[in-house]
């Protein structure tokens, strides 16, 4: 749930900074459509009517309570990955549908199903960064270097703007060695940016889906809320004191934070989650700021 979370929590953040958003559920599970108080089983639209071309994106959106708005998802979506494969240009249906009503949203934001398949392709495909929710534990976190490959090859074959933003570190618990430990290796190991403030673990986020609200809501001054609110303001650019992350590493990385910097603005050099310096990075070119339109794929590991 750590993806589905993160897309609603950010969706929600980014409303309270009144920009305009679209949220995309593009898991047949239906789990975000669900978590934003639609019943999937009652929905006659829905985003599989979408990418077929059957209806135009702007007719099947719901306002959600929120502020975002929402692209819903039912278990027909199922039986869209396999129609899809059929077609010709399969992985660009998504990019072609959301540019119908790109100029109505300031970001755009995709929950991707937890699969490499079609549809994650054309979540990639459509988006412009990609943040990698992870949690805390150690087979998470094989995952990341199989989503890194895919967007890779995202990257050389279908949409070559695509950048990743980073490492999300979620369920984080800093007084366990081993989550500090799991953030430390994917850094050092994938060379990728670790997106800080960490989401703690609470139970707050468990009690959020069951009454259709995101933790923005139903637990507004929690630690969760206010760490998505942090990531929020960087996303929109609107975090003047603080850098997005950090990068550890000595080789290329995939991507780097769109922030003002990658420091964690206390003054200090910036440090992991646990405290901790991390290798020291080399220069590396900002990744591709999220404008207009643009979408931010919250993909699953």
């Amino acid at each position: 749930m750590a993806k589905t979370t993160s897309v609603a929590s950010l969706g929600a953040a980014l409303s309270e900074l009144r920009q305009r958003v679209l949220l995309v559920d593009l898991d047949p599970q239906a789990c975000l459509t669900f978590s934003l108080g639609l019943d999937p089983d009652a929905l006659e639209l829905s985003v599989h009517d979408v990418l077929l071309g059957r209806l135009p994106a702007g007719i099947v959106t719901r306002p959600t309570p929120d502020g975002a708005d929402l692209l819903p998802a039912t278990i027909e979506l199922a039986g869209c990955e396999a129609i899809l494969l059929s077609r010709t240009g399969r992985e660009h249906a998504l990019r072609l549908a959301l540019d119908e009503v790109a100029d109505q949203y300031d970001f755009v934001l995709v929950d991707c199903p937890p699969s490499l398949g079609v549809l994650t392709i054309n979540g990639l495909t459509a988006a412009d960064e990609v943040v990698i929710p992870l949690q805390c534990e150690t087979l998470s976190h094989r995952g990341v270097g199989q989503l890194l490959d895919t967007v890779a090859d995202v990257q050389r074959l279908t949409n070559p703007r695509l950048r990743v933003r980073g490492v999300l570190p979620t369920l984080f618990d800093a007084r366990t060695a081993h989550g500090r430990a799991v953030v430390l290796d994917v850094a050092t190991r994938y060379e990728v940016t670790i997106l800080e403030p960490p989401i703690a673990r609470s139970v707050r986020f468990a009690e959020a889906p069951g009454l259709g609200r995101s933790i923005l809501t139903t637990a507004s001054r929690s630690k969760g809320a206010e760490a998505y609110r942090a990531h929020a303001r960087a996303i929109a650019g609107q975090d003047s004191g603080s850098g997005t992350g950090t990068t550890a590493g000595t080789g290329p990385g995939t991507g780097s934070g769109t922030g003002p910097g990658t420091g964690s603005g206390r003054g200090g050099p910036p440090r992991l989650p646990d405290g901790r310096l991390p290798a020291p990075p080399v220069a590396r070119p900002p990744a591709r700021t999220v404008g207009p339109g643009a979408a931010v794929s919250g993909a699953p590991v």
